[in-house]
């Protein structure tokens, strides 16, 4: 199982702190660092900083040589595809290809309203999700290409530089089992799902399985991540404050650990945070992005590292 960290780039990230995770994540070997793609604080403080996500890509393209990066994910709703997509060459060039272009339909109301910004209905958000990942992966190729689709059609569009490794490393976020696991069969390398629990998964990987089946594609080929809050400690007082401290970015969250545990969230001990770890691998989870909700906390950061990756089968990098 591999493993990266994941934080929410609207709660509080500052160039400061953005840096000191990169740095503390190739130090203690984490797989990759990602990021959330938001306007604005989702906790209710909008004085909150909210680093701006491509920027803060490009930076951490120069600033790490080992970890793979990207958003997770960004919305649609944000971006042209074909805007996106020459962003994303250019920062996977400038990293020497180890980007992950993470993709999503959108879900935010508030956040579109305060800035103003379009929120279709469902059905089209994921049209356009399915149109923009055509693009993308259109677009990678360097030729002329012509798509006659809603939304986002192209007539003779070429991009060029194209990425270094010819193609994006492209990972499509959502849990809809009839059109997003469908989009992923079709375009992803790698579906990524967040707040399920381990029944609720087997349910969807084998939904994702049918629509592969349906378009003739291996599932093997897909890689599959789960984001996942994490509050680990060395004893239950421990773990009880960092709950306490991601609940003061995100009130909503459960409040204890029992409770924590029982939305298959990551809580508790290091032996008790691999043995859950342990259930997601069992169930074909291959890569965990571990959320880290309080971005100062960079001690639950060094005690995974040492206390529970090492043990991880497979290792993480």
């Amino acid at each position: 199982m591999r493993v990266g960290l994941m934080v929410e780039g609207q709660e509080g990230l500052t160039w400061d702190r953005w840096f000191r995770l990169a740095e503390a994540a190739e130090r203690l070997g984490y797989e990759s660092l990602v990021r959330s793609d938001h306007l604005t604080s989702l906790g209710g403080d909008p004085r909150r900083p909210s680093l701006e996500t491509w920027t803060s890509l490009t930076a951490l393209a120069t600033r790490t040589h080992r970890i793979r990066f990207g958003p997770l994910v960004s919305p649609l709703t944000f971006y042209h595809p074909a805007i996106l997509a020459k962003m994303a060459a250019a920062v996977d060039g400038l990293s020497g290809g180890r980007l992950d272009l993470g993709i999503g339909a959108g879900w935010n109301v508030p956040e579109h309203a305060t800035f103003g910004l379009p929120f279709p209905p469902t059905r089209e958000r994921l049209d356009r999700l399915e149109g923009a990942a055509r693009v993308i992966r259109a677009l990678e190729s360097g030729q002329p290409v012509t798509l006659a689709q809603p939304y986002f059609p192209l007539e003779a569009a070429q991009s060029h530089p194209r990425p270094p490794r010819g193609r994006f490393r492209l990972v499509v976020g959502g849990r809809g089992e009839k059109r997003v696991l469908r989009i992923v069969a079709e375009f992803a390398d790698e579906w990524n799902v967040t707040r399920v629990t381990l029944d609720e998964y087997s349910v969807k990987r084998r939904a994702l399985a049918e629509h592969c089946a349906a378009l003739g594609r291996d599932p093997k080929t897909i890689a599959r991540s789960l984001m996942v809050p994490l509050a680990i400690g060395r004893d239950p007082a421990e773990v009880a404050r960092r709950i306490a401290a991601a609940r003061a970015t995100f009130p909503a969250l459960p409040a204890d650990e029992a409770a924590w545990e029982a939305q298959s969230f990551l809580a508790g001990g290091p032996d008790r945070v691999l043995e859950d770890l342990r259930r997601w691998e069992a169930v074909g989870v291959e890569r965990v992005l571990l959320q880290m909700l309080d971005l100062e906390d960079l001690g639950a950061v060094e005690l995974f590292a040492r206390q529970v990756l090492p043990r991880l089968a497979g290792g993480s990098g």
